[in-house]
């Protein structure tokens, strides 16, 4: 009889140490609680049972507390929850640990410390659902895996605070075939769709290859409205016939720039809320960066990036919904 091949034992090594179900990993850590994480680890507690727990960690001690007094105080029940003096305190008895960070460097510091030898060992599962190069995330997935700490893999989201908030996130997962119905169950607590794209590093690559479509998509959208507005067209009436035609997309249809065509749009409430400018500008950079990694070429990423650093500059666009920078082209208001 043949002998089972080293990929056959690693995949069912993987299956003995990762349950099938999310059940049997009922301690967590949970570091990271910006305006994203802060929601989702309020979900993700809400929903778990008072025989899990789940122990938070942000360098934010009032985010920290204020979570903390929200979880408690609420009528739903949920998890215990617990504070950690640090992230590695988080870490040291939990089973899985899910990490919201901003950046590629605190995304790496975090995990650094995660892998210093005054961490316990363990078969950890560790989810990060930062929005990272992917060049990045593998360079920490290959660290844990090398520190015997357990297994990394990359969950960014889309949805924004609002989904986060709702608890409607869509999560594109880049995991081992085998972990997918663990992690499955546990993003679903925070979310309401899992894609799996792959391997470690292709559910990152899923989410910048979107949102470069996004930020492209949004600054056409604007020129165009605009562009009709002027020549004599009511908003309304061009939105309407985009929505309808060829140049149908999500910045036209559900994001629209321009005031009064999409009720529910940030354009209504000068541009408060929505998707930052700034987290937009963050991920076409992360974008370039990959794809220049990959020898693939943008013509459009570079000039894209420059719209959306001057706009930020200016102050009627700065911290707003990144469908501002309607305002920024001029945009007939």
């Amino acid at each position: 009889m043949k002998a089972p091949s080293m990929a056959w034992n690693l995949v069912h090594a993987q299956r003995r140490l990762f349950s099938s179900t999310a059940r049997q990993l009922g301690t967590y850590g949970f570091i990271g609680l910006g305006q994203m994480g802060y929601q989702m680890a309020k979900n993700l507690q809400s929903k778990l049972p008072p025989t899990d727990s789940v122990r938070l960690y942000d360098i934010n001690k009032v985010a920290m507390q204020q979570l903390s007094d929200e979880m408690r105080e609420s009528q739903a029940g949920g998890a215990t929850v617990c504070l950690a003096e640090s992230a590695s305190d988080a870490a040291k008895e939990a089973d899985t640990v899910i990490t919201v960070l901003p950046e590629p460097q605190h995304v790496k510091a975090v995990y650094a410390e995660l892998i210093s030898p005054g961490l316990p060992k363990r078969s950890r599962l560790y989810i990060d659902c930062s929005t990272i190069d992917p060049s990045s995330s593998r360079e920490v997935a290959g660290s844990i895996a090398s520190a015997g700490q357990g297994q990394f893999v990359d969950a960014p989201m889309s949805g924004g605070v609002v989904g986060a908030k709702a608890g409607t996130l869509t999560f594109m997962l880049g995991s081992p075939d085998a972990l997918v119905p663990t992690i499955e169950p546990i993003l679903l607590r925070m979310g309401k769709r899992v894609l799996h794209c792959g391997v470690q590093g292709t559910g990152l690559s899923a989410k910048l290859a979107n949102n470069y479509l996004l930020a492209i998509e949004n600054i056409a959208t604007a020129e165009a409205m605009n562009l009709g507005m002027r020549w004599g067209l009511e908003p309304k009436t061009l939105a309407n016939i985009i929505n309808v035609s060829t140049g149908r997309c999500w910045p036209s249809e559900v994001n629209n720039p321009v005031k009064g065509v999409v009720e529910t749009a940030p354009a209504n409430r000068d541009y408060a809320g929505g998707f930052g400018i700034s987290l937009m500008k963050k991920d076409l950079k992360l974008a370039i960066v990959a794809a220049a990694e990959a020898r693939a070429n943008l013509e459009l990423g570079e000039r894209a990036r420059e719209v959306y650093e001057e706009a930020e500059k200016l102050e009627a666009c700065k911290g707003r919904d990144f469908s501002v920078v309607y305002r920024y082209i001029g945009g007939k208001e």
